[in-house]
């Protein structure tokens, strides 16, 4: 099968992360780091996807299916060195045409232009290495060049001085035809410093066979890894700033654009306003026209255009927004559609429920949608009136044009256009209220 394939090397224990989380799940902007390289060689529209694991695998490969149910994972048992990573996918792909491009988990910031750029530059050779320059390079591994071809990558490690002298460094991304790729690997022996097995040698064993090799230089933000809690603090702060910046370019209003923070998989319409300190968790999309104010928190929901929501509101997945709609302040909603034009204007909490539209809910209404064991569906119907504080024991329906009147509980069905009210009878006992409190007042004396 023709078409490009990704090898993703994620088989990392990440030590100095000090975690027992797979340095690769570690999450960045709302989703784990490896969703990041996998969204990157998504611009290449690859065939296949394989994912080398090996510090919890099951862990990581779950992560993996989340994001493309059609990956495909192969362990690494023992991490004897990059090369050796690659040759674990060998089996995978033996046979396979078109391009291999290995990228790395913890490596977030490959840009698809980037990717496209090495892609074009395999018509000129048969490897093409990703590099940066970095004037202190410090102990990234080094390309050694003759003019445009890449004659060698020597890691820090087993480099003269000369060599550690070269400022063009080595990202790791490396793409070639699958078939010289995987030959190129098996070549790959351990004997260095570290005795590993250095996919980086490929260069040179590719030269020795007549073969050419080539460099794509890139930005060194792309290149950033990611092996300290440090690096991970500074890798958000990039991707905020990248994010907010291109929210901005695209017509989106962020009336304070350092106080917001993003997910990898946010989407904001033009014209959309984005108010202070709020923050996006995974799966949210808002159209043009919709506000945000400040201080809310969103998460797996879809808001339409022309709604309003906050500030201090929370909408948790499953909460969909018609036009027109309008969520304030504490008001919370879960796994509720809200139709059109609904209003729902504070302190209320709506889940498992679907609301009809130009619907007001009053302050203080709550779906009681948990019996302790299972979820249960509260059915609201268009035009419908919703007292403040009204209780809606689910399963519940109210029908179109109903009302509820304030404090109620409402346990029963509301058919169309009625009144329901289920509250105790008011008693009123005059003077009873000094009567206790001198009473009260007495007791504590006597303490």
């Amino acid at each position: 099968m023709a078409g490009t394939s990704l090898i993703i090397l994620a088989a990392g224990l990440g030590s100095r992360m000090n975690s027992d989380l797979p340095k690769v799940l570690h999450p960045l902007a709302g989703a784990p780091m490896l969703h990041h390289a996998m969204q990157a060689g998504r611009a290449l529209d690859p065939v296949r996807t394989v994912i080398v694991a090996g510090h919890g695998a099951a862990e990581v490969e779950k992560a993996a299916r989340v994001y493309d149910p059609d990956v495909e994972v192969v362990l690494q048992a023992e991490q004897l060195g990059t090369g050796h990573a690659v040759r674990q996918a060998a089996g995978l792909l033996t046979g396979q045409s078109g391009d291999a491009v290995v990228l790395y988990g913890d490596t977030p910031f490959i840009r698809a232009e980037t990717l496209e750029a090495m892609q074009a530059a395999r018509a000129r050779h048969a490897v093409v290495v990703l590099g940066f320059r970095h004037e202190g390079p410090g102990r990234y591994g080094r390309l050694v060049t003759q003019g445009e071809a890449l004659e060698r990558i020597v890691e820090y490690k087993d480099a003269t001085a000369e060599e550690r002298a070269i400022t063009l460094c080595n990202s790791g991304v490396i793409c070639a035809q699958t078939s010289v790729l995987l030959d190129l690997v098996a070549a790959v022996g351990n004997d260095n410093a570290s005795g590993e097995y250095y996919l980086t040698d490929i260069v040179q064993i590719a030269r020795e066979r007549g073969l050419t090799a080539g460099v794509v230089i890139c930005d060194e933000a792309e290149t950033l890894g990611i092996n300290t809690r440090a690096e991970l603090s500074q890798a958000e702060a990039a991707f905020q700033a990248r994010a907010r910046a291109e929210a901005l370019e695209n017509g989106v209003t962020l009336t304070a654009p350092e106080t917001v923070f993003l997910a990898l998989d946010t989407v904001i319409g033009r014209d959309a306003v984005i108010g202070p300190n709020v923050v996006f968790g995974p799966r949210v999309t808002i159209e043009s026209g919709a506000e945000v104010r400040a201080f809310c928190h969103l998460e797996g929901c879809h808001i339409s255009r022309g709604a309003t929501v906050g500030p201090f509101a929370r909408l948790r997945p499953g909460a969909e927004l018609a036009e027109d709609v309008h969520v304030g302040n504490f008001v919370e909603i879960k796994n509720a559609v809200l139709d059109e034009g609904v209003k729902v204007g504070h302190l209320t909490y709506l889940g498992d429920a679907h609301v009809g539209e130009k619907t007001n809910i009053g302050a203080g209404t709550i779906t009681c949608n948990y019996d302790g064991v299972n979820k249960h569906h509260t059915e609201i119907g268009p035009r419908v009136f919703i007292g403040s504080n009204t209780m809606l024991v689910a399963p519940v329906t109210v029908g179109r044009d109903a009302m509820t009147g304030s404090g109620s509980v409402i346990t029963e069905d509301v058919p169309a256009e009625a009144l329901a009210i289920g509250r105790a009878r008011q008693v009123t006992k005059p003077g009873m209220a000094v009567r206790l409190m001198d009473l009260f007042l007495s007791k504590k004396k006597k303490v």
